[in-house]
């Protein structure tokens, strides 16, 4: 009997170190102190940069943009039907003979000046930039050994990853990247179709030639139709293509558009990461994960589109875009106050902003975008003393009686309207912050700061308007700090007050 239990645990063990070759072939992972286990990440500290960096700009930026048909085109093209596709077949020919392949080429970014726009966005007030590294449509915009399909051999034959991280580190800058190409599997089956109707019908996209699998993907399993694939063999190329973006650039913060990717894969990417950035940082992590999954504290959440309701007890992120995620004709841009006040309210419950500035697809800025972006710059001169370094204070702030109740989540900063009633705290030490969401038609009552407050028990010493030199009036009252309207109010609609508190 126990020459059989011995026996047992020898196979058991020479099949453990079988499957750890394997996986280690498979899925190498940069040596560390992070394994790719959830016990692993729960020792994951949140760097001190990105709490108190608050405020980032995103590139979203790449071939899709020179339609000038916004967001998914690369997909949209073979919808038949959709608004894409009949542009498309009418400015370039049906995706049979001119498909997105042929679009990629037509991406020269002659007007980009990466240090230039990295001034202007230090300008702003960004204190991190994010550089797409691939989107669903499976190009990759790093100088990449692994695909072909790159930005590099390809369309402006520039290192976009490396040229953004070179500007933004001379602007002292932390830099990111961005990874949508967990989706791009499944994303890109249309490219597998044909019409259904009309003079082209039945005739095969350009998706189906095999010469070009290695952009559109083969054809998925029948029920492979989820927004991350279970194909293994996917997944696993998946991983591969992301470790080599992590360990040829080193960012300090990486992206997922997914909730945490594909299981163990997944796992085992985030721990290369984040070995990979301690070594590279000679034993000190800045890391950053971001994915659209509550973290439990082991990544950063993010949200797209959409904002909490509440102080989230671990860091967090909202990335949005001031227009379309892609250049579009035509297209409406958030203005800088709509911007502040989402900027505003998520640094009040614990989070940054992400956003992305719409390029042309030459590489410049419009005349609309330079305006907006001075204007924010002129706040956050001014105010940024309440963002950057910040903490939430015991509450986020107050809100009208009359506001509409929207819960956290993805896709709801539509629903979210502000107004000068609409208060939002931060604090820094013995200094709290309290900024209106909109110019104030009266005097400005705060209630949790008055006499009888159960919120705040500290004295108040002093009430600063930023960015006015006037001397403000205040009295605090039993039910309210009371704050007469100040006679001159600065150019921007969200004021910010710093109050002194004392023992």
């Amino acid at each position: 009997m126990r020459n059989k239990i011995k026996k047992v645990l020898v196979l058991g063990l020479i099949l453990s170190v079988s499957s750890l070759a394997l996986y280690g072939q498979d899925l190498p992972i940069t040596t560390g102190r992070f394994k790719p286990a959830d016990s692993s990440f729960k020792q994951y500290q949140y760097p001190a940069w990105f709490r108190d960096a608050k405020f980032g700009i995103w590139a979203h930026w790449g071939p899709q943009a020179v339609p000038r048909q916004g967001d998914w085109y690369a997909r949209n093209i073979y919808v038949e039907g959709s608004d894409q596709y009949k542009y498309h077949v009418a400015h370039y020919g049906h995706p049979s003979q001119f498909g997105y392949k042929d679009i990629i080429p037509l991406w020269k970014a002659q007007k980009w000046e990466p240090e230039k726009l990295m001034e202007l966005y230090k300008k702003a007030g960004a204190k991190y930039f994010v550089s797409m590294g691939t989107h669903h449509d499976n190009f990759f915009l790093w100088n990449s050994s692994l695909h072909r399909w790159n930005a590099v051999q390809m369309g402006p034959h520039k290192d976009v990853v490396g040229l953004w991280q070179k500007a933004a580190k001379k602007n002292g800058l932390r830099f990111g990247v961005s990874e949508h190409l967990g989706a791009s599997y499944t994303w890109y089956q249309p490219a597998h179709g044909s019409d259904t109707a009309g003079p082209f019908k039945g005739i095969p996209y350009d998706g189906n030639d095999p010469r070009y699998a290695d952009l559109y993907h083969p054809k998925a399993d029948a029920d492979d139709r989820g927004w991350l694939s279970k194909n293994p063999q996917w997944q696993h190329e998946w991983y591969k293509s992301i470790k080599e973006l992590v360990d040829n650039y080193h960012p300090d913060l990486l992206y997922s558009d997914s909730g945490f990717p594909f299981g163990d894969v997944g796992r085992a990417m985030v721990a290369n990461f984040y070995n990979d950035n301690i070594a590279f940082n000679n034993g000190q992590m800045t890391a950053v994960y971001n994915c659209k999954q509550p973290s439990g504290g082991m990544w950063v959440q993010d949200l797209e589109r959409g904002v909490q309701d509440s102080i989230s007890p671990y860091p967090w992120q909202t990335d949005t875009s001031i227009g379309d995620w892609f250049y579009k004709t035509g297209q409406t841009y958030k203005s800088a106050t709509d911007i502040i006040q989402m900027l505003v309210d998520i640094v009040s419950k614990n989070g940054n902003l992400l956003i992305n500035i719409v390029q042309t697809p030459e590489g410049d800025l419009e005349p609309d975008m330079l305006k907006t972006l001075d204007e924010i710059g002129k706040w956050t001169a001014a105010n940024g003393e309440g963002i950057y370094g910040s903490r939430p204070w015991k509450i986020f702030g107050e809100r009208p009686p009359s506001a509409t109740e929207v819960k956290a989540g993805n896709f709801n900063e539509g629903r979210i309207k502000y107004t000068a009633e609409d208060i939002r705290f931060t604090c820094n030490g013995k200094k709290l912050y309290a900024f209106l969401l909109d110019k104030p038609t009266g005097d400005i009552r705060i209630k949790s700061l008055g006499n009888s407050s159960s919120i705040n028990i500290q004295k108040i010493l002093s009430v600063k308007l930023l960015g006015s030199k006037e001397k403000i009036q205040w009295q605090q009252e039993a039910d309210a700090l009371l704050i007469k309207k100040p006679v001159d109010l600065p150019d921007w609609k969200v004021l910010s007050f710093r109050i002194e508190l004392g023992d």
